[in-house]
């Protein structure tokens, strides 16, 4: 077919233009993999993330655990990086925006590499000053660069599962393009799976989740140990006449009851003196149905022991897995010589980390009902036989047990004292005591009302501040600057806390600041391994409870050097 045929007009080239159909010896440039698969802002502002989740927090960490959280922070610095990009094209109504220049990219790894490098020689630094003042063995050489490296592979490992999400969010809006327009498709995208995950997470994952957790803890709590047979006492909950069955009782109860000094141990702490069987009643999640049938059944169980004649009653509220603080009940039996009792219950089959999550309520609700159904028998007494009434619990189980109380006056009305040891924000009496403390006393260690009534402790020197009369009964608080349960909180996201911003707690890094964001998630990092210390740092109470209680129960012939004897007996919790 010639090109008249084809009714085309043509006309000769010059001599000297190009050919547009002749092929080029050169390909056309390739984007680098990185540009085509990373963003730069996304990239730096995962970096600086990352760095700035390698300061000091208020615990020392591995390498491995320091990684995860390292790598963490720098995924969520790159997705916020990404955001704000999209933010700024989408508010200029531009549908992409420039790439960063290649000088722009080399530039971004040298400064990468030189500030992980340095970062790892800080992280040195600040590693060691923090395992110093735990008292903890520092780390060897080689572990803060596999801390560095490992914080950038757990970094590429999370945002390759976002770019998995990204991509399955484009391909649904394209889908969507066909019938609607792109800025709709994307937003009725990105709200139907944020509905979608919701409804999940709230009902259909959720459900099989805590299905799953529940019988997988109530299988743990139902085990028994051969090696361990139910108590032949009848001062024992689950041995002789009890109301409760050993297997009722949950692992944590059976550890519980059978735990504590013996007779031998009591007789020869309190120079020779006879000693009386301790009372521990429990009544475990199995034992009855529902939390105030299983608070009544324990106050039973109290009473049927004859707990209630002793000169003190001990109402303790566990964690989530029916946990009691070995120390805080064993301290009131020496002090005692064995004449107490106490007297608690199991709410949740979960761990108290779980529990603080999904069962809080529960907590509360076990607290109330204990504490009523152990204060109305006492108040059934003749005024002049009633015990002591006391009530107890660390971490979870101070929130619990505080739960009866709406107030410091209620507690002081209605009890002859209080220990909670590690409270959490949730705690409601504790934080409007501390919110309300005395000017000039810091958040980490407050006074509240000259220490009338409420003394809050690191040490055992702080429960003699401040120099002002200590009336009864007397509450205390045990709560250590480094203890993250005590100082997590969803405000640490936005707003710096009073307890970096004044006089730092003993055992808190003087190089810990408070960074936006990354401050939240170090903290909650360190609520992981907040148990991980010696006692006396973290969320370790372990010795000062004998202080405590000495200085709250105030027991007849009690002395200082007694209570100096009790520390070192004081066995660490689990």
């Amino acid at each position: 077919m010639t090109d008249a045929d084809a009714g085309v007009a043509t006309a000769e080239p010059e001599p000297n233009a190009p050919d547009a159909a002749a092929p080029t010896d050169e390909p056309p440039a390739k984007t680098p993999w990185w540009e085509r698969h990373y963003t730069f802002c996304g990239t730096a502002l995962g970096l600086i993330f990352l760095w700035l989740s390698m300061t000091p927090s208020l615990l020392p960490r591995g390498p491995l655990f320091q990684g995860l959280v390292s790598g963490s922070a720098g995924a969520i610095g790159y997705g916020l990086g990404v955001f704000f990009v999209w933010l700024a094209r989408y508010m200029r109504s531009k549908d992409s925006s420039p790439t960063a220049p290649r000088w722009a990219w080399v530039s971004l790894v040298v400064v990468g590499i030189i500030g992980q490098v340095l970062m790892i020689i800080w992280f040195h630094v600040w590693q060691d000053d923090v395992r110093d003042l735990m008292g903890v063995p520092r780390l060897t050489f080689w572990d803060h660069p596999l801390a560095a490296l490992l914080s950038i592979v757990f970094l590429f490992v999370f945002v390759e599962i976002g770019q998995l999400i990204g991509r399955l969010v484009r391909f649904l809006v394209r889908q969507l393009e066909r019938v609607a327009p792109p800025r709709v498709s994307a937003v009725v995208v990105v709200v139907l799976l944020l509905a979608l995950t919701i409804a999940l997470l709230n009902g259909i994952v959720v459900r099989f989740a805590m299905t799953t957790l529940n019988n997988t803890f109530e299988a743990a709590n139902n085990e028994m140990n051969p090696d361990t047979a139910a108590p032949t006492s009848p001062m024992r909950s689950g041995g002789p006449q009890s109301l409760v069955s050993w297997e009722s009782l949950g692992q944590q109860g059976r550890t519980f009851v059978e735990g504590g000094p013996t007779l031998e141990q009591l007789t020869q702490f309190n120079g020779g003196a006879q000693a009386i069987e301790p009372i521990r009643a429990y009544a475990g999640l199995n034992s009855a149905n529902g939390i105030k049938a299983t608070a009544a059944l324990a106050a039973r169980e109290l009473q049927r022991t004859g707990g209630l004649n002793r000169p003190v009653v001990a109402v303790a509220t566990t964690t989530g897995t029916g946990w009691i603080n070995e120390a805080e009940a064993s301290a009131i039996e020496y002090m005692y010589n064995g004449n107490s009792a106490i007297v608690s219950m199991q709410y949740s089959f979960l761990p108290s980390w779980l529990s603080f999550l999904v069962d809080k309520e529960n907590a509360r609700q076990a607290g109330q009902a204990l504490f009523e159904a152990v204060d109305e028998l006492v108040k059934a007494m003749p005024e002049g036989r009633r015990p002591k009434l006391v009530v107890f619990g660390e971490s979870l189980g101070s929130f619990g047990g505080e739960a009866p109380f709406l107030s410091l006056n209620n507690i002081i009305a209605r009890t002859d004292g209080a220990l909670f040891s590690g409270p959490t924000f949730n705690n409601t009496v504790w934080t409007d005591l501390t919110i309300n403390r005395d000017p000039g006393s810091p958040e980490w260690l407050p006074i509240y009302d000259k220490g009338a009534y409420v003394r809050f402790a690191a040490t055992p020197e702080n429960l003699d501040r401040p120099n002002d009369p200590w009336g009864t009964p007397r509450v205390v608080y045990l709560q250590h600057a480094s203890d993250p349960i005590a100082w997590w909180n969803p405000d640490l996201l936005f707003k710096k806390p009073d307890w970096l911003r004044e006089e730092r707690g003993y055992d808190v890094s003087p190089d810990m600041e408070w960074i936006p964001v990354v401050t939240f998630l170090q903290v909650s990092a360190d609520m992981a391994v907040a148990v991980d210390v010696p006692p006396g740092h973290g969320h370790r109470y372990v010795d000062d409870v004998a202080n405590a209680w000495a200085a709250i129960l105030q027991p007849p012939g009690w002395t200082p050097a007694k209570t100096a004897k009790l520390r070192p007996l004081l066995s660490a919790p689990e």
